[in-house]
């Protein structure tokens, strides 16, 4: 599809961005050819909620194929233009009744079938089964650098533009999704309505971030591998830095790594 024809019903700046995330690499640290038949580590009920949650590439384990072949993930970062022509970002809280971290919220997500073409099909597919997103009014225009989450589940952030945002019409999956919401992406890179909480791991220290929004008389609190995954997004959409410390861990690599082994 070209990117200059694909935002019939979307805005000049909306087209601009596609084009500039289209041209976005991440680092090559990590194993596209991974084959499903091969990998090892599972967690939990699939979806991608976790306390922790680090760039691949930060992961010593990540490097070594023989000991660490994950189970893919995909999460759909999907944009907007907000009514005062702000980028905003679609979240969902997770249903109380969910047996794993029940009502915290999370990005559109889950665990690759074996029948997904890749990763952008694995996130829109999700993002359909969760909040009923039809995947042709999101135009996918890049893939991030994989995150670990606390489970060692490889979770590929997928960026999509939902030019259109008047023909989303949310059905929630109510087994799965409790509420759906959306905020502001430049707030995760700005020092507003965050929190930071100083964590040890293994004798190194890092921080785990959290951020406060109100929406509809609500408060939502965005932490762990959602908030980590949000802040790289954000950094990559306006090419700035977060105004403050992200301070991941230096990890050290574990001599196995199978079902049992977890991050900080």
């Amino acid at each position: 599809m070209d990117p200059n024809n694909c935002f019939g019903g979307g805005s000049e700046r909306l087209a601009t961005l596609a084009r500039q995330l289209r041209l976005y690499t991440p680092p090559p640290n990590f194993d596209d050819e991974t084959d499903f038949d091969e990998q090892r580590i599972e967690d939990g009920e699939g979806k991608v909620v976790s306390e922790v949650g680090f760039v691949e590439s930060l992961t010593g384990i990540a490097r070594n194929p023989e000991i660490f072949r994950p189970k893919r993930a995909a999460v759909l970062i999907c944009l907007f233009e907000g009514d005062d022509g702000g980028l905003r970002v679609i979240l969902t809280k997770r249903s109380s009744r969910l047996s794993t971290h029940s009502g915290e919220v999370a990005l559109p997500g889950g665990k690759a079938d074996e029948g997904d073409l890749d990763d952008a099909e694995t996130a829109t597919r999700e993002a359909k089964e969760e909040i009923g997103l039809d995947p042709s009014l999101v135009t996918v225009v890049t893939v991030l650098e994989p995150f670990l989450s606390k489970h060692l589940l490889r979770v590929a952030p997928v960026i999509g533009i939902l030019s259109n945002k008047n023909a989303f019409m949310p059905t929630l999956n109510a087994a799965e999704v409790e509420a759906i919401f959306d905020a502001p992406l430049e707030m995760f890179i700005k020092d507003e309505n965050r929190r930071a909480e100083e964590r040890e791991w293994m004798g190194e220290k890092y921080l785990i971030h959290y951020f406060d929004y109100e929406a509809d008389g609500k408060t939502y609190v965005i932490w762990g591998l959602t908030a980590g995954v949000l802040i790289k997004a954000a950094s990559v959409v306006y090419q700035r830095p977060p105004a403050f410390l992200e301070q991941n861990p230096k990890f050290k690599v574990p001599r196995i790594v199978d079902k049992d082994t977890i991050m900080p």
